[in-house]
């Protein structure tokens, strides 16, 4: 072996440079340009022999969120509750989780966002087209739920069947609703009306969860021996839905109704530990339910579903 020695005039100039390299390295950084906040645009597992991709189809911010959520609640209480959870009171982030499950013999989606341009674009990049898509499940009639069905350029899911409700549906036709006029009627003498029990595909099963709206309906997911259900909007919040779920919501049609679903769903999926997929929950969307205290809490999903 080689012994090498610095002489002290060498040691001096490389000691010198360390200031200066820390600097330019330093300034390379923070040349580099805000790049802004970003999400994914869509998260895929496995549940048996399904495939599980969500979709997020948009997101916003809502203001005064109290005019939405725990309307019967005091202001005390929901500022409490939202600063335990730190969570703010005046603002709410909104997220529109469509869903695709690949059964292994067709591509089912649930729910088509706000709009075609929307559902279409994040189809794309989770790697679809709308014209894969063999069927399409309408949870519900709500204007972010239907509102990628069709626009300008026609019906999006040319080739698709179409499963809805009955009890919804015949809500809905009496109502007098422009965007259920426009998206849904055209459609009719293509979809296959669901009551409680209904089945879509072998291992997608309605469930009814009525409340939200008149006729709304969740899916269990059921294959090798696993579980999960598509829950819609029968609970909107993870903390204000989940932890209180006699709290009033605005855009809940039958409010004691609702509540009633929400305890009988949430303590369903708690005491069996069936996972479940939120349309508005904080975006992959799924999770699981434990029980606590006269509510729920909301388990956001890690690796669990990573495992098979």
């Amino acid at each position: 072996m080689t012994e090498t020695r610095l002489s002290r005039r060498q040691a001096l100039m490389a000691g010198a440079a360390l200031p200066l390299a820390a600097a330019t390295a330093g300034t390379a950084r923070a040349a580099a340009p805000m790049l802004g906040a970003a999400m994914p645009q869509f998260h895929r597992f496995t549940l048996g022999g399904f495939e599980v991709t969500t979709l997020l189809a948009g997101t916003r911010t809502v203001e005064d969120p109290q005019t939405i959520f725990g309307m019967n609640a005091s202001p005390e209480e929901f500022a409490e509750v939202s600063a335990a959870n730190r969570i703010p009171t005046d603002k709410a982030q909104f997220f529109f989780t469509p869903t695709v499950v690949n059964t292994g013999s067709e591509l089912v989606l649930f729910d088509t966002g706000l709009n075609p341009e929307g559902i279409t674009g994040v189809l794309a990049a989770a790697g679809y087209s709308a014209d894969q898509i063999d069927k399409v499940v309408i949870t519900h009639m709500h204007g972010d739920h239907i509102g990628g069905l069709s626009g300008e350029a026609g019906e999006t899911f040319g080739n698709a069947a179409y499963y809805t409700g009955q009890v919804e549906f015949d809500a809905w036709e009496m109502s007098g609703d422009e965007t259920f006029e426009a998206r849904v009627r055209p459609l009719a003498e293509k979809m296959t009306f669901l009551d409680d029990g209904g089945a879509v595909a072998s291992g997608v099963t309605a469930m009814a969860a009525f409340g939200h709206t008149p006729g709304h309906m969740a899916y269990m997911l059921e294959s090798d021996g696993r579980q999960m259900v598509i829950a819609a909007d029968f609970a909107n919040h993870y903390v204000w839905s989940l932890g209180y779920p006699d709290w009033e919501v605005r855009f809940d049609r039958d409010k004691k109704a609702a509540a009633a679903t929400r305890r009988r769903m949430l303590g369903m999926m708690a005491a069996d530990g069936v996972p479940f997929i939120g349309y508005h929950m904080p975006f992959p969307g799924f999770g699981f339910v434990e029980a606590r205290g006269e509510g729920f809490r909301y388990v956001p999903a890690s690796y669990q579903m990573m495992l098979g």
